[in-house]
């Protein structure tokens, strides 16, 4: 059984959709059972089963399913005591893309070494959008001086409410700040640097900043680069917006007005759009000491429909058991050929 925790939302339908698609058994995990069951019919599984319960670590510890997909946000609270509840034995999947929640889950390797189990951290567009590439770049090759990728996704918006998982997510990037690494360390940097403007393989174009995202984390740790720079097209690329990032990111930090603004982004209603370019686009360009450079793209469709993919992917083929224990980004659990498998192609240039 592959549990989906948060069933409801968008990426959880599409998770479960896509897990019994792959020949899983998904299993609707929410706080509301009408919700649920609704759910399961308008996706063509009425059969499966549904979980009512606003303590799910230990409804999981309870009960003890094959896998845990967690999609309820809020990573950095929710992702360790849920891992936690599938030791030992269980194995744990979420969507995180931060600073703060990746290190912590990546943090309890050692504990699901001992008990026979994997987490996955970061198993979406965002980490294994880039990471996939950096890992296939460097297959066979010696560590590398430098990496730089660029997380370059293009989202169609649905409509709704933008959400409190979502606005948590934003709220944290803006407070880490920028950050890069330097002699192996990760170190500050501003937050909106090195701005960048892409030609897409497919002739399009799409700029991207700086940002402290679970990307830079991930390339690093698929390369062993002592410098890594990661940059996002989700940080505009204006200048005075730029400007104005660490600043409004330093005042976030302060806990009220933090608790403020995600209410309010939480509460914003996004109208509907379609993704603003063809491709989403994964890009890493990768060093080594000798002057030698190979750069190469994953291409895929919109980047959501791809997270859900990735999930799902990672989920169904951790049930089959071809996991290894400990806690990993998802190249480096499964391989970069997982984003390929999820719907990604990566080409060399």
């Amino acid at each position: 059984m592959i549990w989906i925790l948060g069933a409801t939302g968008r990426t959880g339908r599409e998770i479960a959709a896509q897990v019994a698609a792959r020949g899983g058994t998904p299993v609707l995990v929410g706080r509301n059972a009408e919700r649920l069951h609704k759910t399961a019919a308008e996706l063509g599984l009425a059969g499966v089963e549904v979980i009512e319960t606003d303590q799910p670590a230990a409804e999981i510890a309870r009960r003890r399913p094959a896998v845990v997909v967690n999609t309820i946000g809020g990573y950095a609270e929710t992702a360790v005591p849920i891992a936690r509840a599938c030791l030992p034995g269980g194995h744990y999947v979420d969507l995180a893309n931060d600073l703060v929640a990746m290190p912590r889950l990546l943090a309890l390797h050692d504990d699901a070494v001992a008990a026979g189990s994997t987490f996955v951290t970061g198993a979406g567009f965002g980490v294994l959008g880039t990471e996939a590439v950096v890992a296939h770049l460097c297959t066979d090759r010696p560590t590398p001086s430098h990496v730089q990728v660029d997380a370059l996704p293009s989202v169609a918006i649905d409509g709704g409410l933008l959400g409190e998982a979502l606005a948590r997510s934003i709220i944290s990037g803006l407070t880490t700040g920028g950050l890069r690494y330097e002699g192996g360390r990760m170190v500050p940097a501003r937050l909106g640097a090195d701005p960048r403007e892409h030609s897409l393989p497919d002739g399009q174009t799409a700029k991207s900043a700086g940002a402290a995202t679970g990307e830079l984390l991930a390339a690093q740790l698929s390369s062993g680069a002592p410098a890594v720079v990661a940059t996002s097209a989700l940080i505009p690329g204006s200048r005075v917006v730029r400007v104005l990032l660490p600043v409004a990111g330093a005042l976030l930090k302060i806990a009220p007005l933090q608790r403020f603004a995600v209410r309010r982004l939480a509460a914003v209603e996004a109208k509907p759009a379609p993704r603003p370019r063809e491709h989403t686009w994964g890009h890493a360009v990768v060093s080594w000491a000798d002057g030698t450079t190979r750069e190469g793209w994953l291409r895929t469709g919109d980047a959501m429909d791809f997270t859900a993919s990735v999930a799902a992917e990672t989920a169904v083929r951790l049930a089959r058991g071809e996991g290894r224990p400990g806690a990993y980004t998802p190249a480096r659990a499964l391989g970069p050929e997982l984003a390929e498998a999820a719907g990604g192609t990566i080409s060399v240039c």
